[in-house]
């Protein structure tokens, strides 16, 4: 049973709950999204695999997850980018933000997210119980196409989209 951390608007651990039943029943808990980025500067996006329990066949940032009780957020980060693109790189944290999305499937997402940025030209070996498959695209082409499809994207991904593609041309 994976449990996720508990968190307070300020990031301070409250206490710990089973994954989906925080997800039905909306409580805020931590999470982190991870950006990797390769050298033509194009973010490497994965498609969920079909049988996740929520946002399952939607396109979303490289990888992203929950740290696990007692585990550090960047252990975590650095586990599930192994675990689910078969790949590792420096990841550094850029931002952090709160979001509250409603899901097609009665569930929510209630995260205190942390923000990950990498850099990497490695090619991915995904996890085919997690990711479907993966693609590269400028930010401009996935910023066109949230504008004219946004159904194939994940929610957090459309909400975070904004501030990564700041940070990402003031950065870097």
């Amino acid at each position: 049973m994976e449990k996720v951390i508990l968190v307070d608007k300020l990031d301070n651990e409250i206490g710990s709950m089973e994954k989906q039943e925080a997800h039905i029943k909306g409580v805020l808990h931590r999470a982190f999204s991870i950006f990797v980025f390769n050298s033509k500067k194009e973010l490497l996006l994965q498609r969920r695999a079909k049988t996740k329990y929520h946002s399952a066949g939607l396109w979303t940032n490289t990888c992203c997850s929950h740290p696990r009780p007692n585990e550090s957020t960047k252990e975590a980060a650095n586990r599930r980018l192994k675990e689910e693109m078969g790949m590792s790189c420096n990841l550094s944290k850029q931002f952090d933000f709160i979001y509250k999305a409603i899901l097609i499937n009665g569930l929510y997402e209630h995260e205190f997210d942390h923000v990950y940025f990498g850099t990497s030209n490695d090619t991915p070996t995904i996890n085919l119980s997690e990711v479907d498959t993966y693609e590269y695209k400028t930010l401009e082409a996935i910023k066109k196409e949230i504008k004219n499809k946004p159904e194939r994207y994940t929610e957090w991904f459309k909400i975070c989209f904004i501030q990564v593609e700041k940070f990402y041309n003031k950065n870097l």
